[in-house]
């Protein structure tokens, strides 16, 4: 991924204009670990704070390609957050820090250099269909979280 400035995807035709006052998590839809870990963050951040979009969106999909990741290959979540995107291991453990304590405490990971975190996000999100499967459809959020899920 290119380092891109805050907010450059406000200035990129292909990606539709969206709320961006929330940090917002772009994830597989499809993944059955993935949405594991969407259901994770909704029960714990009593804040509300995050906002979520599948990969399959054509937002989630047009963030993918400006971040000059593979749409078609959802190898990490993204998280936006103060108009920047965060991937892989720094992103996870982003996305923990913001649900509070005690997930914050894992921010104590960040002290391990990313190019040992990342490669071990690499090898689980490769083989995250085998490890946990794949829905047949893309996750549908229950009626008291559809708030939280962009369109």
């Amino acid at each position: 991924m290119q380092p891109r400035e805050a907010y450059s995807y406000r200035s990129d035709a292909v990606v539709p204009a969206f709320a961006d006052d929330h940090p917002l998590i772009v994830f597989d839809g499809e993944c059955i670990f993935c949405s594991g870990w969407v259901n994770f963050v909704l029960r714990h951040d009593k804040q509300g704070r995050y906002r979520f979009i599948t990969a399959q969106s054509p937002l989630g999909e047009a963030l993918y390609r400006h971040y000059g990741l593979d749409s078609r290959n959802y190898e990490t979540n993204i998280l936006i957050e103060n108009g920047r995107a965060f991937l892989k291991s720094e992103g996870t453990l982003r996305m923990a820090a913001g649900l509070g304590f005690p997930w914050s405490l894992l921010s104590v990971l960040r002290i391990v250099p990313r190019t040992l975190r990342d490669p071990l996000y690499k090898l689980v999100a490769r083989n995250r269909y085998r490890l946990a499967g794949r829905r047949n459809s893309c996750f549908v959020p229950t009626p008291e979280h559809r708030s939280r899920f962009l369109t």
